[in-house]
């Protein structure tokens, strides 16, 4: 069977690709794809995401897609669903498909996840840049030179930092709600932590109640939406771990009429959280710069392939970093806006460690 484009010209092998990278279907690729890619000069490019419904992931997408444009690349999009079997599994298919010939850039689902992922890389002679979760005891450095980078940021501090946001967005005192991300999944702890700092440090503000939400707008939405029945008036605050659910609670203040009341604070920088710091319902979050992440992560493994750099040269601090995370807040939110929002956000591909704040703490 013949399948017809829109301007009537023959489906082929490059627009399934597409087709399937665009949906988020890279573990089930035409069974000619292994051939097709061993045959290009070029390596085909990889994200493996959580999720393409999730705004950060689906920003992250686009700085893939793009940096894949730049170099003329195929490009491929994995995405777990949550599920750290398939995300390895599909790694590990794509491994096969490609023969090794690929770039890997993953937020493994899970800790744990990223060992096998890069075992998988190692084995196939793939290079691969892991992002947010690793063991602690998983060195790119004891896998070179094809495990090339490990990128994070420093939880701790900006965790703090927007609970800060928020403690002071309710006058120093008084009770807030906190949702968390996967118990297990590195980023989720780091913030934690640093939420817990930050209420340590004001004695007037207290945790009324601790739930993971598991990173999910929906899951915030229900979990708010019972806290404001069982607390009432003594909610005067909500932290979350990231955006989406940061989202999930705005949308159940906003059903209580609460919105702009009841001050939320969010991690990620994604277009909905900033809008709601431009309209006071939201006192700050964070942006990683996922286009960034999408797109560096590749670069740097596309650097490492193609011989312009050799990550066993590279110091520690280019192998194992935390990126630049820049806090958005009413007083910055209208710049930030300008420069990401509304346009697309510029990467210089060549420019590797430009935002490299540092070695990952160890322990």
């Amino acid at each position: 069977m013949t399948i017809l484009l829109p301007q009537g010209r023959p489906l082929g092998r490059r627009d399934m690709l597409k087709g399937a990278a665009a949906l988020g279907l890279g573990a089930v690729l035409p069974a000619g794809f292994a051939r097709l890619a061993l045959a290009q000069d070029k390596p085909t490019v990889v994200n493996s995401i959580r999720s393409l419904s999730n705004p950060y992931h689906a920003t992250w997408n686009k700085g893939g897609a793009a940096f894949a444009k730049a170099i003329g690349a195929d490009y491929v999009t994995l995405v777990t669903e949550g599920d750290s079997e398939k995300g390895t599994a599909d790694i590990r298919a794509i491994l096969a498909k490609t023969g090794g010939n690929c770039i890997i850039n993953v937020d493994p689902n899970d800790s744990a996840d990223a060992r096998p992922i890069v075992e998988a890389c190692v084995a196939a002679k793939a290079f691969v840049v892991t992002q947010w979760n690793k063991p602690a005891d998983l060195h790119p450095w004891d896998h070179d030179p094809y495990h090339v980078a490990h990128i994070s940021f420093d939880g701790v501090k900006y965790g703090e930092v927007t609970a800060k946001a928020l403690i002071d967005a309710i006058g120093g005192k008084g009770g807030i709600l906190a949702l968390g991300g996967i118990l297990s999944n590195t980023p989720a702890i780091e913030r934690r932590a640093g939420l817990e700092k930050a209420v340590a440090d004001h004695p007037d503000v207290k945790i009324l109640d601790f739930q993971v939400a598991d990173w999910q707008s929906n899951k915030a939405f229900d979990t708010v939406s019972a806290w404001l029945t069982r607390f009432g008036a003594d909610v005067k605050g909500i932290w979350a771990a990231n955006d989406d659910m940061a989202v999930g609670a705005l949308e159940a203040l906003r059903a209580e009429g609460l919105a702009g009341k009841v001050p939320v604070t969010g991690i990620d920088g994604i277009k909905t959280a900033v809008e709601a710091v431009k309209a006071g319902e939201m006192a700050a979050t964070v942006s990683w710069d996922p286009f960034w992440q999408g797109s560096m992560g590749l670069a740097i493994g596309y650097a490492a392939k193609t011989g312009k750099i050799n990550p066993a040269s590279e110091p520690k601090e280019h192998r194992e970093f935390y990126g630049t995370g820049v806090v958005v807040t009413k007083e910055t939110v209208a710049a930030f806006y300008k420069d990401n929002i509304e346009a697309e956000p510029k990467v210089d591909f060549t420019d590797l460690w430009s935002r490299v704040t540092g070695q990952i703490r160890q322990g």
